[in-house]
């Protein structure tokens, strides 16, 4: 069997969990089966498991990431660029589908879902889109691109099968698009620990705090409007009010960077709340293995990548009730993210009681072992077969 995917992109040169998702589902893919992925522009991929294809498409100067909450602002100029690239990327999936032989094509997110009705357009195959993400999560259900949605609609409309990365993006698939739910099959994000550094060391500094009788916890992640941490500072200031030796350290980056630090300040926490900005690689590793506390605070999490990162590296969890990932972790505090005093106090017993994080972190390691990327391939290549004997 022969697979034409299509990505956005893929590590080390990645802004967000979606290039990690497709990295570890193709990898795992190529293993089984024979696997072309296709980039639109040329990155440096460091040793590739599978067969890559770039489409050479010139690269704009793009001030935000394609998960940025500024571009739903709709005809702003930068999204207008991002735009370009989208139609530039499918014209060039018509000459590469033209040239390559394959049997079905697998596509990630509205940022491919042109390119792979081109590619379908052309050779006729079956498509597979898989949604990481719809509009309606990156919006927060605010402001929702209407170009956005209208390519997303029209994929998910022609598509021959749909995969949802939680049974959350399947009801929005459903709820929000029309489409028929025969048409959609969950397929939960896995994690492989061989991509993390288990010999990484926590970071100096908070290692440092740490020894003096300090608690450290953790946010990792896009700082938008769909992630939520302006409630966990909303949080952090009630649990500032009763334990006083924390640290929260607030990583990553995003269009709304300002205001958070904005927020803090306002609050009267800047003192307590850190941040280092965008990391990667064995960077992040160490900042988990610093923390006593993991909390994905998200408006809208269609899975959540970084909790399984954060279980690996042996740090226990707090999700919002309102993420995917919430669906395969048993062993997780979980909590709605709006309401800022459960979440506090659900930090605040982690910080007090010492039995409760080595048991979350015990039993969610348990957990965490079971979901490979292997386990996704499988369930992939079954919805390739159902296709394919129904295309004969």
């Amino acid at each position: 069997m022969r697979i034409l995917m299509f990505g956005w992109e893929l590590p080390p040169d990645y802004s967000g969990g979606l290039g990690v998702a497709c990295n570890g589902l193709a990898r795992a893919l190529s293993k089984k089966l024979d696997l072309t992925f296709i980039l639109p522009h040329r990155t440096p991929i460091i040793s590739p498991s599978f067969k890559i294809i770039f489409a050479n498409l010139d690269q704009l100067d793009l001030t935000v990431t394609p998960y940025s909450t500024f571009l739903n602002v709709s005809g702003n100029l930068i999204f207008g660029d991002l735009l370009k690239q989208v139609h530039q990327y499918a014209q060039a999936a018509k000459k590469i589908a033209g040239n390559i032989r394959f049997d079905i094509i697998h596509v990630h997110d509205w940022l491919t879902i042109p390119a792979g009705l081109a590619a379908k357009l052309v050779s006729g195959k079956p498509l597979v889109i898989h949604v990481h993400a719809t509009e309606f999560d990156r919006s927060g259900g605010f402001s929702v691109n209407p170009v956005v949605y209208a390519i997303e609609k029209t994929g998910f409309e022609q598509a021959d099968f749909l995969i949802a990365v939680s049974n959350y993006v399947k009801n929005v698939l459903i709820s929000k698009y029309g489409i028929p739910e025969a048409k959609i099959s969950v397929v939960h994000n896995a994690i492989d620990t061989s991509d993390h550094f288990s010999n990484a060391s926590p970071v100096t500094f908070l290692s440092q705090a740490r020894a003096s009788g300090h608690k450290i916890v953790l946010y990792l992640g896009r700082l938008t409007l769909q992630k939520g941490v302006d409630y966990l500072l909303s949080a952090a200031k009630i649990v500032l009010g009763h334990f006083p030796k924390v640290f929260f350290v607030i990583v990553g980056s995003g269009d709304m960077e300002n205001q958070i630090i904005r927020q803090a300040a306002d609050i009267g926490i800047s003192d307590r709340v850190l941040f280092p900005g965008f990391l990667k690689g064995e960077q992040r590793d160490q900042m988990f293995k610093s923390a006593d506390l993991f909390v994905m605070p998200s408006v809208s999490e269609p899975f959540g990548l970084v909790p399984l990162e954060s279980i690996v590296n042996g740090t226990p969890v707090l999700i919002s009730k309102q993420s995917g990932v919430s669906e395969v972790l048993k062993h997780a505090l979980k909590v709605d993210f709006w309401d800022t005093e459960e979440m506090a106090n659900q930090i605040l017993a982690v910080l007090n009681y010492p039995s409760l994080p080595s048991t979350l972190r015990d039993e969610s390691s348990r957990e965490v072992s079971q979901l490979t990327w292997s386990s996704a391939a499988d369930k992939c290549i079954n919805i390739y077969n159902q296709l394919l004997n129904i295309e004969h």
